[in-house]
């Protein structure tokens, strides 16, 4: 589900240019709060030529279009430069085209796509002169987003456990059992992240934390395993149901998943509804479900789960 990549019209003059793509995500899947992340078959994709003059040329379709800025505060430029920064690098004069598939707004990273995808950026534009390796790429979109639930699987791909320590933020991938069949619902309407964190307490109560900890040992193993076990793997009580007085509908449809076995989870933030279905056919019956139970127009999306996560090529000399 990649969207067409828009090539540039003229790159006469161009020091370099990279095409990057990146995978949509959805972070926690239900009970892994700000640590587990799945990445998604659906892309950004990204074409950027660097100049030796402090050009700045932005042309954006696809997701998002009317919304995103053609300034310097474009994330995708902001994360280019966080990057030059911290490789003791001038950032140059950019021309970037981006086709954008994943949906804004909804829950399926699209903010750390673009950190990622600036990130990635920087890497192909800076090879040969400065290697930014793995660890590197990681701190750098973390540093950006806050947190690297969603940049890990936007880089890496797979499922990942993500977490923070001594040596700065760090990352497990896994291979996904073959039986899992992701589906995403996305709605017309929109979420904001800051909002739906401001909804949650600061403390939850023991048993709560305890539940959810014996829930995602299981749902590392359900994904890569067992997914018979999906269902009982999914259950949170830390974030899903403190934000479900502002994405009603949303909480109601994972509830009615949820009620007919099916293991249903908010995506990131929300307001997109993830289900984790074991095998094809559950997936089916998901979606004549949630044609069933909710007034709510929901786009359904049936997806695979990318292994490879974002991608470099380039255009001189072919992938990196």
């Amino acid at each position: 589900m990649a969207p067409a990549v828009v090539e540039p019209q003229h790159v006469d003059g161009a020091l370099r240019t990279v095409t990057v793509t990146v995978p949509a995500t959805s972070a926690n899947l239900g009970p892994g709060f700000d640590t587990l992340g799945l990445a998604l078959s659906i892309y950004d994709s990204l074409t950027v030529s660097a100049f030796a003059d402090d050009r700045l040329e932005i042309e954006v379709t696809g997701s998002g279009a009317e919304e995103i800025p053609r300034d310097g505060t474009n994330l995708v430029v902001r994360a280019i430069a966080h990057a030059y920064a911290d490789a003791g690098r001038d950032t140059p004069g950019l021309r970037m085209h981006a086709a954008n598939g994943i949906p804004h707004g909804r829950g399926m990273g699209s903010s750390g796509a673009a950190v990622t995808a600036g990130i990635l950026i920087a890497k192909g534009l800076l090879a040969g002169d400065v290697d930014l390796d793995d660890d590197r790429l990681l701190r750098l979109a973390t540093e950006l987003e806050g947190h690297p639930d969603n940049v890990a699987p936007a880089l890496f791909g797979g499922l990942t456990i993500a977490w923070s320590g001594e040596r700065g933020p760090q990352h497990k991938k896994l291979l996904v059992h073959r039986g899992v069949a992701p589906l995403v619902f996305v709605p017309g309407f929109t979420m904001s992240t800051s909002l739906a964190r401001s909804l949650q307490p600061h403390q939850v109560p023991r048993e709560d934390a305890v539940f959810n900890v014996s829930r995602s040992a299981l749902l590392v193993a359900a994904l890569t395993q067992s997914p018979e076990l999906l269902l009982d793997a999914t259950a949170d009580r830390l974030h899903q149901d403190y934000r479900g007085a502002a994405m009603p509908e949303t909480l109601r449809l994972v509830q009615e998943l949820r009620a007919q076995g099916l293991a249903a989870v908010v995506s990131g933030a929300g307001p997109s509804v993830l289900v984790l279905a074991d095998g094809p056919g559950e997936r089916q019956r998901a979606v004549e479900l949630a044609d069933s139970v909710t007034d709510t127009p929901w786009e359904a999306h049936m997806l695979a789960v990318d292994v490879l996560g974002g991608t470099v090529r380039d255009r001189a000399e072919g992938s990196t």
